[in-house]
């Protein structure tokens, strides 16, 4: 894995850096275990004027990659599906998310899509669950998007010495975001109840 880690850093200034980071972004929404946010960061950084094209790159390539888990949950579950399943040991949070799905369904999708948590997980279920498509790719797009951007956008403005504070903690904030996100779900979901 740390091989692997090194690897995608050393993309980050070579020349066919964006065409990585399409396939990384691609690919880690259905089961490469790299975010592409470990090579956007760097990429960022070494050109800043490119921030938000990268950041687009990203969010184009993560939200196809949804796309092809969505089929890979609706027409593949039982084979290609369990087998991505079954290799993260992801069965028992299968499970419970099931049960969450029936009443939250794309909203779970928008929350895992801007959290650190497994958004290949949730593109797989989407299929399987066989969630409305637009409104997957809707919220697919969204929350990728806000985070790829939020990113880009955290290190333009703030330029490398943001980029260790953003390391450390990109992932609790992506947490605490998730959590309004969903308060706010419920909290609707309450009202109009």
């Amino acid at each position: 894995m740390k091989s692997l880690y090194n690897r995608v850093l050393y993309y980050a200034s070579r020349p066919e850096a964006p065409w990585v980071l399409f396939i990384v972004a691609f690919l880690e929404s259905s089961f490469f275990p790299i975010p592409p946010d470990v090579l956007l960061i760097p990429m960022v950084l070494v050109a800043f004027d490119r921030a938000f094209y990268y950041a687009f790159l990203c969010t184009l390539g993560s939200v196809l990659g949804g796309i092809l888990g969505y089929f890979i949950g609706m027409l593949a579950f039982d084979s290609i599906g369990q087998a991505i399943i079954d290799f993260w040991h992801l069965e028992s949070k299968f499970g419970i998310l099931q049960q969450w799905y029936q009443e939250y369904d794309v909203f779970i999708v928008a929350a895992a899509g801007f959290s650190p948590i497994p958004y290949k997980i949730f593109t797989i279920f989407s299929g399987f669950m066989e969630a409305d498509f637009f409104q997957f790719t809707v919220a697919s797009t969204l929350s990728r998007g806000a985070r790829f951007f939020l990113i880009a956008w955290l290190l333009w403005r703030g330029g490398p010495r943001f980029k260790d504070w953003i390391e450390k903690n990109f992932y609790p904030l992506t947490m605490v975001g998730t959590l309004v996100i969903l308060l706010l779900l419920v909290l609707v979901k309450v009202l109009m109840a």
